[in-house]
Parts: C-alpha cells; structure tokens; sequence
C-alpha cells in the first residue's frame, strides 16, 4: 500500500497540473467573478449589519476599525494540516479552511473536528474539486452537498461559506448555493503555492499584494506553503494587520447565500 505521503503528493500532483494552465486564464475572469455575477467587498457587507454576530474564539474584531486580513487554505485537510494548526496555535490566527471531501475530509476527519474546535472557519471546497462550470445542476448539488453533509456530521455546524475549484462560477452556480445556504468566497491574494515549492518566494508573493480586507489564498497540500505561514503572520502583524476569518471580516453583516464575496 502506499504511503500516505506519497498518496499525498500524488493528490497535490493532480490538483497542480489542473491549477497550473487554468489559473491565468481564470485569474482574469475572476477579477469580474469568474462568472458575471456582482462582487460584494467585505466593506460593503460591513454595511448591512445582520441581526446576529457570532465571535470566533480567538475575540471579537471590529473590521470597520481594525485593519483586518483573512488567512485561507484551499484542499486540505493533508499531512501538514496538524503542523499549520500548531502554528496557528502559537500565533493566535484565526483561518478559514475550506476543505476537499474525496482524499481530504474523508481521510483526515480528525483535523477536521481539530480545525472547528480551536475557532477556525470550517468551509467547502466541493468534493472532487470537479470544475463546477463544467458539470450538471444535479453535478453541482453532489459536489456541494457531500462536505457540508461530512463537515456537519463532524463539527456539528453545517458550512456557509464554500470556494469554487480555480475561482470559476456562473449563474447556475449561484443559484444552486442559494438553495443550499451557501456563500461563494474568492480571494484578492494568491502565492500561486502550487507553481514552486520556494518557501522565501510564497512569502514574498503574499506581502507584495496584502492589503486592507484582503483575503489569501493558499494550499497547505504543497510542500512549501506550510513553513511559509509563520514568516507571512509575523511580517503582516508588523505592519498592523489583525488575522481574521472569512466571517469575522464581513461583519456585523453577514455572508448572503448565493453572493460572490472577494
């Protein structure tokens, strides 16, 4: 049998060679949202407050004061899941996972109790990481269903929030998050952590672009992401940044099922 690392970077291998000819493509459509629909801007979900506001456990952060950051992780959870929690730990961030259920949540259900238990958002990115602007409606509704249905089942809280494979949607796509209660999040920060295992270049790569209500994008699958982590949270907490989840920076208001926030 192999081994999980090796299984592992077979996973990492696939999702790359998927990544790596679509993402300048997908990087230009999802300036304007991968799909036509509007962007709502965390600032501007700050403005409609919702009557609810749930604190994540690291404190409540007030955006509209603070200079807010999100930290998030695409297609985990893998092996080096538990060493970016311990350093999440140390650091007191907040992070918000959005997780792959085939190879991912299925086989790791205990970082996926682990990610929720010390305040971290628990989110969807499908199951098989299929292309949903590619697939049926009924396609679409599989994808979706079968995290939420395991991230519910071990976490007791059912995701709001999921991220489309490669950032690309389309109205079919909105609609059928509406139904199932979901909000779709892009990202204004990308390392491109799946084109180079360079620790130094993901660092340099996140603080050449961080900005105000930013939200990272990176994937603790590759080999060089992970070690990157506690230099980009130190260099950003110099410069004022405060470390929030995907929740935490649009509030008082809240993400709308079927919005596309970036």
């Amino acid at each position: 049998m192999p081994s999980l690392t090796r299984k592992m970077k077979k996973t990492g291998a696939r999702l790359r060679a998927v990544a790596v000819p679509a993402a300048a493509a997908c990087l230009a459509v999802t300036l304007t949202g991968c799909g036509g629909a509007d962007i709502t801007r965390p600032s501007a979900a700050r403005a409609l407050p919702a009557a609810t506001t749930q604190a994540a456990r690291f404190g409540a952060v007030d955006c509209r004061e603070a200079k807010c950051i999100a930290l998030t992780f695409d297609a985990g959870p893998s092996e080096n899941s538990a060493r970016l929690l311990d350093i999440l730990k140390e650091r007191q961030v907040p992070a918000t996972f959005f997780l792959l259920g085939e190879r991912h949540i299925e086989k790791y259900p205990e970082l996926v109790g682990r990610m929720a238990a010390e305040g971290h958002e628990v989110a969807s990115h499908t199951w098989d990481h299929k292309i949903l602007t590619r697939i049926t409606p009924e396609e679409i509704r599989e994808e979706l269903q079968r995290p939420n249905d395991e991230i519910e089942r071990l976490t007791g809280r059912r995701p709001t929030l999921m991220r489309p494979p490669q950032g690309r949607t389309n109205q079919t796509v909105h609609e059928i998050c509406r139904e199932l209660g979901l909000a779709e999040v892009l990202w204004t920060v990308t390392a491109k952590d799946y084109t180079t295992t360079d620790s130094a270049l993901i660092q340099r790569r996140v603080l050449a672009q961080a900005d105000r209500d930013g939200i990272i994008l990176l994937h603790d699958i590759y080999d060089g992401t992970v070690p990157a982590v506690p230099g980009i949270i130190d260099a950003l907490k110099e410069r004022g940044y405060v470390f929030v989840t995907v929740p935490q920076l649009l509030a008082p208001g809240t993400a709308v099922p079927g919005q596309v926030y970036r």
